[in-house]
């Protein structure tokens, strides 16, 4: 029956006849449908095949009436110039014979073929296709080498003569030679061209008449046609208006059928048992419907639902809704959860667009990513009618890309970025006026002889002694070392990030193992990984913390980066400067204590697995379990190190997109504010202005948008979700008429 449906669909679109929509939800079909379906549609499809094969023969039949009335009117002047040829005595030259008639002569003679004169005429007459002509010419010279007189004109195609045979291109012939067998031979060169032959009669009033005749049959012809068609495309206009239900019924009992047969008939042969795999939750709900289905069918057996135990695995099932269901697929791309294992999604709700806005901090873009979401939101049902892998991927996505947006907005303002500029709402805690004399060392000369001045939070009243309310103070935004500042905050805050996400990821590790009591993993595993990281890079994030709740002097502040990797490396020198008293004495101690933890992670495990299985006298491979636990303590080690350097792409995609608005602005739209006078600084800010938001939407939102996409993408897959996610399971695909039912129109 599908097959019908394409077959009818097919023709609809040939016939260009639209579809009618769903008008209401339709019922599941019983099963008596099958039958009326399966009647209605062998009945459809033959009464449709009927009609093509006759409307096929009536339009084969008209083009060769056509070709033939064109045969009858161009063939007038070919009959008086190979009489006039053929009645010379002086043969032919194979120029002449072979002469190309490619217009028609104006005038005519009222003559016939000449039947009894020194030469007895005979011919023969036809059509070929244009793009054989010269081939066959070139066969019948070397056939007959010249003893005929051949002449040919392309027919004029009309715009029913294209619609009826096509693009394709033809000429009529006309050869005129002495002598039966010639003429046998001619016909058989003519079959092996495809040519088709016509009989032609010899005198001008036969062939007048015959042409007339021919002109009647077209007219009956375009008639039936015209009947024809108009028939056929009222059975399937008809047809259209139930094509949906049909689709939709043929679909429903697809897949009733294809689940039926899943299930096993009972000894008796008159009950179907059913294993399923159900959500507990739902169990009340299948009994329901169970017994619902039961009554409507009239059947007097009550169904029986028995929870079973097996040693399956079952499948991983995640409810979700519109708003939940885009974070869902991003997990699942990356592999569906383990049976009952701790889902990713509740969380990557938030760490996911928050990851992205640090990497895309700017309330400017972000209010317009905001806006094109709430857009897309409300035109959803509209964008689904598109059915384009474009649409499609933005209606998924339309609440992720709102988040993405607010937390934009968020992370912008703490940028104080906003298009490249600065917001100076709660006032600046640094103050110019102090830094002249009398209390500072500034005076007026100091301004016109310095090209970069540098404000002094010692001097009293330069430095208010309260930090900015909220985000980073606007005066940054005219400082010139501003990117060095931005970059040393961006950096540092990418590693605070990094760190707590990595670490929140193998505390979520603890989730499981306590859910599947796997308690001795506990010990030997999640807490060896926790001191590790905590003993290390928990302690970077402690460093940085910390330098920036203490004041010290510019001169002398060591660098986290160099006191992290002196740590690492036992490198103590006496002029070193240190943070805090004992400094050295703890850092020695972290270190001593992450690399005990290694040997714990690489050991412990196997060994205690080596024991259980010398108790219980079971044969395992222990280099194999060996191997296995290296290759997770190296990865898990190594990958502490890798993934935080590579959470710094929020440091860099960050300073990259900033720096990209400020390019942008100074190139741009700064260039156009300072067009002040002139007829032509309207016309010009308005072009700029154009390009700006152009620009501004083509590299800033899209490209970079799409970077920062994925690069959040990379940073949860990677760097987050390999910490306590293992994603080997497969999702639970239960029978959906919806989900069928939309699948089918994707």
């Amino acid at each position: 029956m599908e097959r019908i449906l394409r077959y009818l669909e097919k023709e609809m679109v040939k016939s260009n006849i639209v579809i009618a929509a769903q008008k209401e939800k339709e019922v599941v079909p019983c099963p008596r449908d099958v039958l009326e379906l399966e009647f209605t549609f062998e009945k459809l499809e033959q009464e449709l095949r009927e009609i093509n094969r006759n409307h096929d023969a009536l339009r084969q039949n008209l083009v060769e009436l056509m070709d033939m009335d064109s045969l009858l009117r161009m063939t007038e002047d070919f009959f008086e110039e190979a009489e006039s040829l053929l009645s010379c005595s002086e043969p032919p030259s194979e120029d002449s014979m072979c002469m190309t008639v490619t217009s028609r002569i104006n005038s005519r003679r009222n003559s016939s073929v000449s039947t009894g004169g020194l030469l007895h005429l005979g011919f023969i007459a036809g059509v070929i296709k244009q793009e054989r002509f010269p081939a066959f010419e070139k066969v019948l010279w070397r056939l007959f080498h010249g003893n005929f007189v051949l002449r040919h004109a392309e027919i004029q195609a009309t715009e029913e003569l294209q619609a009826k045979r096509g693009p394709a291109k033809k000429d009529v012939f006309i050869i005129f030679v002495q002598g039966d067998h010639v003429r046998e031979k001619i016909r058989k060169v003519c079959d092996g061209f495809h040519a088709s032959l016509y009989s032609c009669p010899n005198t001008m009033h036969e062939r007048k008449e015959m042409s007339s005749n021919i002109v009647l049959r077209m007219e009956d012809l375009r008639m039936i046609l015209r009947r024809t068609e108009e028939y056929r495309a009222g059975a399937l206009i008809k047809a259209a208006d139930h094509i949906y239900e049909w689709n939709s019924k043929v679909k429903k009992m697809k897949a009733i059928y294809y689940t039926l047969n899943l299930c096993n008939i009972d000894i008796t042969q008159k009950l179907i048992v059913a294993e399923i795999w159900c959500p507990v939750s739902d169990l009340t709900l299948v009994q329901n419907a169970l017994i619902k289905g039961s009554e409507q069918s009239g059947s007097s057996v009550t169904p029986v639902l028995n929870r079973i135990q097996t040693q399956q695995i079952p499948p991983t099932f995640n409810r979700t809704n519109s708003f939940t269901e885009g974070f869902q697929t991003i997990i699942d791309a990356y592999g569906v959860g383990t049976y009952q294992e701790i889902n990713p999604a509740p969380y990557t709700t938030v760490t996911f667009p928050f990851l992205f806005a640090v990497m895309f901090g700017d309330c400017g873009h972000g209010l317009v990513m905001t806006l094109l979401a709430v857009w897309i939101i409300t035109q959803a049902e509209c964008f689904r009618k598109c059915k384009n892998e474009l649409t499609d991927v933005l209606v998924g996505g339309r609440y992720i890309i709102l988040l993405m947006g607010l937390f934009s907005i968020y992370t912008g303002l703490i940028y104080n970025d906003c298009f490249s500029k600065s917001f100076n709402i709660f006032g600046s805690s640094w103050f110019v006026r102090p830094m002249f004399q009398p209390h500072g060392p500034w005076h007026n000369e100091t301004l016109h002889t310095c090209d970069h001045l540098q404000l002094d939070p010692v001097v009293p009243g330069v430095y208010s002694g309260d930090p900015y309310v909220f985000g980073i103070d606007p005066v940054w935004n005219i400082a010139s070392n501003k990117l060095t500042f931005l970059n040393s905050f961006k950096m540092k805050m990418s590693v605070i990030l990094g760190v707590s996400h990595m670490l929140f990821g193998v505390i979520l590790s603890l989730v499981n193992y306590v859910y599947f009591r796997n308690f001795q993993d506990i010990l030997i595993e999640f807490v060896p990984r926790l001191i590790f990281m905590l003993s290390l890079f928990g302690y970077l994030v402690f460093l940085i913390l910390y330098k920036w709740c203490i004041t010290v002097r510019s001169d002398v502040a060591p660098s986290i980066l160099l006191l992290f990797i002196n740590m690492m490396l036992f490198d103590y020198q006496s002029h070193q400067y240190y943070l805090y008293k004992g400094q050295k004495a703890v850092q020695i101690f972290l270190v001593v204590t992450a690399v005990l933890m290694v040997p714990v992670l690489l050991l412990v495990k196997p060994l205690l697995i080596y024991r259980t299985q010398m108790k219980t006298k079971q044969q395992v491979g222990m280099c194999d379990v060996f191997v296995y636990q290296a290759i997770h303590t190296i990865e898990f080690c190594l990958g502490c190190i890798s993934n935080t350097a590579s959470y710094l792409r929020l440091w860099a995609l960050s300073l990259a997109h900033a720096e990209l608005s400020e390019v942008l602005w100074r190139m741009v739209l700064q260039v156009g504010l300072r067009f002040s006078s002139g007829m032509g600084s309207p016309l010009t800010l308005a072009l700029l202005f154009a390009a700006f938001g152009i620009l501004t939407v083509a590299v800033l939102l899209v490209m970079e948008g799409l970077s920062a996409f994925l690069h959040a993408l990379r940073l949860h897959w990677v760097e987050f979700q390999n910490k306590f996610y293992e994603g080997s399971g497969h999702k639970f695909t239960p029978l959906s008429f919806d989900r069928l039912l939309k699948t089918h129109e994707e």
